[in-house]
C-alpha cells in the first residue's frame, strides 16, 4: 500500500531511515546525539525493541524520544528477526521523504560523521547488501532442497543481516510473500534466516543495482559464532582507523578505501573512549 512515488508533489529534502534493532535502549545514544546534532532534516530514526522494554531509557536523549516502533518478540538466529526488520522498514517507508534505509543495532557506531555517510550513501548507485555464495556447511549446506525450484541451490547465498537498501528494494522486501514464506517453512536452525533471506532475494530480484558488501565492519578473527565485543580498553584510534581505512573496494564503480560508514560489537561500556575520540577522528560535535 506504500506509493512508488517518483515526481513529488512538495518539497522535500530527501532523508536516510536509521534502523535501530535492540533488545532494550541505546547504551551508545549520546555519541549518536552527536552524530545526529544539526542534521535535523536529512535523517529519521526508528527503534525495534523487545516488547518486554519498559521504556525507561535515561541515556538518550530527546531525539529517540517516541521513535519506537510497535513491536514483538525476537529470539536472535529465529525467524522472527526477519520479520522485525520487515517491520521496520514498513514504518520507515511511510515518510516519503525516506529514500535509504539502514539497519543498525545497539551496539553500532558511526566511523565518520553524518555529512561523509549522507554523502556517501546518497550518491551511490548502488545498495549495500551482502550477498556471496559460500560453499561449507554455513552456506551452501544450510539450502532445503524443499525450496525447489523457486530458490535453487544456484540462487543461495548468506550474507551479514546490516544492509542498506534504497526504496524500491525495500518496498519490495515488504511486499514479498512468496521468497518470504518459503523462508520462514524451510529456514530453520541451523539455518538462519537473517543471514540468507536478503542476501537472497535481492541477488535474485536486484542484483545488478546491489554491491554485494556490507557498510558495517565487525571482527570475525576469533572465530565461532558471534563476532568480537569490543571493551573499554579495546577503543583506540590505531583501532578505529583501521575500521575507518584499512580496506580496500569500489564504489561507484571506482577503487575507494572508505568501505565501512559504520562498525560494531561496542558494548556500554566503551561510551567514554567513543566520546573522547570522536571529535577528532570523525570530526562532529
Amino acid at each position: 500500500m506504500v506509493p512508488r512515488v517518483r515526481h513529488y508533489p512538495f518539497k522535500r529534502s530527501p532523508k536516510i531511515a536509521f534502523m535501530f534493532l535492540t533488545r532494550g535502549s541505546l547504551p551508545l545514544a549520546p555519541l549518536w546525539e552527536r552524530f545526529f546534532q544539526g542534521h535535523e532534516a536529512l535523517y529519521s530514526i526508528y527503534i525495534h525493541s523487545q516488547p518486554s522494554f519498559n521504556g525507561t531509557a535515561p541515556g538518550e536523549g530527546p531525539i529517540f524520544h517516541g521513535r519506537r516502533v510497535p513491536s514483538k518478540k525476537v529470539e536472535w538466529g529465529s525467524f522472527n528477526m526477519v520479520e522485525a526488520e520487515r517491520r521496520l522498514l514498513a514504518n520507515a517507508l511511510l515518510d516519503l521523504s525516506n529514500e535509504r534505509f539502514v539497519l543498525l543495532s545497539e551496539s553500532c557506531i558511526p566511523l565518520y560523521n553524518f555529512t561523509t555517510i549522507y554523502n556517501y550513501i546518497m550518491n551511490s548507485a548502488k545498495t549495500f547488501v551482502e550477498s556471496y555464495d559460500l560453499l561449507s556447511p554455513v552456506g551452501r549446506g544450510r539450502y532445503n532442497k524443499k525450496m525447489t525450484p523457486w530458490i535453487t541451490l544456484g540462487q543461495w547465498r548468506k550474507g551479514s543481516q546490516w544492509f542498506e537498501v534504497d526504496r524500491e528494494i525495500a518496498i519490495d522486501i515488504i511486499s514479498d510473500q512468496k521468497y518470504f514464506l518459503l523462508f520462514k517453512r524451510y529456514c530453520k536452525p541451523a539455518c538462519y534466516s537473517d543471514e540468507h533471506y536478503l542476501p537472497t532475494f535481492v541477488t535474485m530480484m536486484y542484483w545488478w543495482k546491489n554491491e554485494n558488501r556490507t557498510l558495517t565492519w565487525v571482527d570475525w578473527a576469533k572465530g565461532g559464532a558471534h563476532p568480537t565485543k569490543f571493551i573499554r580498553p579495546d577503543v583506540t584510534e590505531d583501532l578505529l582507523n583501521q575500521m575507518r581505512d584499512g580496506s580496500k573496494c569500489e564504489y561507484n564503480g571506482e577503487p575507494n578505501n572508505v568501505c565501512y560508514l559504520f562498525a560494531r560489537k561496542f558494548l556500554p561500556g566503551t561510551l567514554a573512549r567513543l566520546l573522547r575520540f570522536a571529535p577528532k577522528l570523525m570530526n562532529f560535535g
